[in-house]
């Protein structure tokens, strides 16, 4: 079985020894993905809501330069500094997922690699 190692071309990915997603046969699995733009701009600083959004686009275009889509997700992990914003990051999980609905799970967690991010999501994909 052929593996596929997507990069999103940051230094982080060098550095840490990590791939933004992989795919081996049709199993796509994404990295967790934070709001950062380029090498250091966080989007969306205080808002989970636009945050989650960016973040699911960035897996998206991982997922597409893998071949697959959303509609192949079949679970996300969220990880959440602040689960009082559940239903701000759950709104924007539901815009992205709301007829494929894969499995998902929500956890808080105490701190992402800066306190600027709020989310950081992993998505596990399957191809038909």
């Amino acid at each position: 079985m052929k593996r596929i190692n997507i990069t999103s071309g940051t230094t982080w990915e060098a550095q840490v020894g990590y791939s933004r997603a992989v795919r081996m046969g049709q199993l796509v699995e994404v990295s967790g993905t934070t709001a950062v733009e380029g090498e250091n701009r966080i989007v969306g600083i205080g808002d989970a809501y636009r945050q989650t959004c960016f973040v699911l686009q960035k897996i998206e275009k991982a997922l597409n330069e893998a071949g697959a889509s959303l509609k192949d997700v079949v679970r996300t992990r969220m990880y959440v500094t602040d689960i009082s914003q559940w239903e701000a990051i759950g709104k924007a999980h539901g815009e992205f997922f709301a007829d494929i609905k894969p499995t998902a799970t929500m956890v808080e967690v105490n701190a992402l690699i800066n306190p600027d991010l709020l989310v950081e999501i992993e998505a596990t994909a399957y191809i038909q």
